[in-house]
């Protein structure tokens, strides 16, 4: 059992980078965007060109960091139903694929805004415009992989709920989580004006995955062979 005890140690740290990089990555990178003006867009970036790089490689980072937390936690569920393991770390890899080469648009801006002189064919309002243009892409981009994280929650809600080492309590919450983060996907894309779901599906996020995070790392995996 030291095993098991090891890998969700290993999970939740994983798990508790990942959640450190995306908020920081997030937040900073959103310091340097004004909304509709691709103007002073580009003027804070363009001051500020080596920490905004920063957040595009942490966004990439954090893509695998994810990944390898989805490894960790399919290394210690698997016992308990392989097929399942294997389904939300194969849901988790698509995310992580779609949110990896969501990040490319991040630098495609840099490029555009201090790029080559080839690009002088453009005028410079041009350029700010398509850099902006990448950044709405990249969002768009992270957005699409929210629909492979959000299905991922349940295999995996499922497999802690039966795990017989980890809180079933944890489990059912994760599995509540898949359907408000599923549909947040869906209200994102077909229904862009309604927001108050946000307000559940977030806090709810946090939530269960901070608390399964928080477990993992804390208390790791009972000492008791699976259900």
């Amino acid at each position: 059992m030291k095993t098991n005890n090891k890998a969700a140690r290993i999970a939740g740290f994983f798990y508790f980078l990942y959640f450190v990089a995306q908020i920081t990555s997030d937040l900073w990178r959103d310091s340097f965007i004004v909304l509709g003006d691709a103007a002073a867009t580009a003027r804070n970036i363009m001051a500020h060109e080596g920490s905004f790089t920063v957040t595009a490689v942490g966004d990439l980072v954090t893509a695998a960091l994810f990944f390898l937390a989805a490894w960790a936690l399919y290394v210690l569920l698997k016992p308990v139903n392989k097929n399942l393991a294997l389904l939300f770390m194969l849901l988790n890899l698509a995310g992580v694929a779609v949110h990896f080469a969501s990040g490319l648009n991040l630098f495609a801006a840099l490029l555009l805004l201090n790029g080559p002189d080839y690009l002088n064919v453009f005028q410079p309002d041009q350029l700010q415009a398509l850099a902006m243009f990448f950044l709405d892409l990249q969002h768009t981009g992270f957005s699409m992989a929210q629909l492979f994280y959000g299905l991922w929650l349940f295999p995996l809600g499922y497999t802690v709920y039966k795990s017989g080492f980890l809180p079933r309590v944890l489990g059912i919450v994760l599995m509540i989580h898949c359907l408000t983060w599923t549909s947040t996907f869906f209200q994102v894309f077909l229904f862009p004006g309604f927001e108050p779901l946000h307000f559940v599906s977030w806090p709810l996020g946090f939530i269960a995955e901070g608390a399964l995070t928080l477990w993992l790392l804390v208390m790791g995996a009972k000492d008791r062979e699976p259900a």
